[in-house]
């Protein structure tokens, strides 16, 4: 039994990856645990499919259980798990692209992980809030790669800029312009969606 499980400790991200390192199975399976919701929902911000989100991260896991060992204790886990989920993510939407499949009309809200109703809501209310998420998810998938990724990075995973600028690999100032620009671009798309709807 480790020592963080003997004095009642939560392992952080980066002794779970070391005990997998040492041959650990059990603290793959943690990671696997922490990080497979989360992962799936920023893959799926990306490209606005469930099921290839989920592909996404499968093979995320994968490749970190394959190359458990290229993982160096010099940038924190959460940043070297999520540079593999993105790159993954912006490969499928570049192959898209290739194949002319991108298309905003597929938002993919139909897995129940990502149910966006509220049981306590009438049924106007429910159409709305779902409305509403087609909406942002339709203005996100609209916007310009380079907005896109940060803005899912900072507004909808919530990580800090540091850890974005380690992720995408360009300088703390580029990201911080990047996501006020892409949240300019997003608050026009927004507005642009919802006169068409009151329309």
């Amino acid at each position: 039994m480790s020592k963080e499980r003997r004095l009642g400790k939560t392992p952080s991200d980066e002794d779970l990856i070391l005990q997998f390192q040492e041959g650990n199975v059990y603290a793959f399976e943690q990671i696997v645990n922490r990080y497979k919701d989360q992962l799936v929902n920023f893959a799926f911000r990306f490209l606005g499919d469930v099921e290839d989100a989920e592909d996404i991260v499968q093979e995320t896991f994968l490749r970190v259980f394959r190359k458990k060992k290229a993982y160096k204790n010099v940038a924190k886990f959460s940043t070297w798990i999520y540079t593999i989920t993105g790159n993954l993510a912006k490969t499928e939407l570049r192959r898209r692209k290739r194949r002319k499949l991108l298309s905003i009309s597929s938002l993919g809200f139909e897995d129940k992980d990502f149910e966006l109703t509220d049981t306590k809501k009438g049924p106007e209310e429910n159409v709305d809030d779902l409305l509403q998420s087609r909406v942002i998810q339709k203005a996100i998938d609209s916007l310009p790669d380079k907005f896109k990724e940060v803005i899912i990075f900072r507004d909808l995973q919530e990580l800090s800029y540091e850890e974005i600028s380690k992720i995408v690999k360009i300088p703390l100032g580029t990201v911080k312009s990047r996501v006020n620009r892409g949240r300019l671009k997003l608050q026009e798309k927004l507005i642009g969606y919802l006169k068409e709807i009151k329309e």
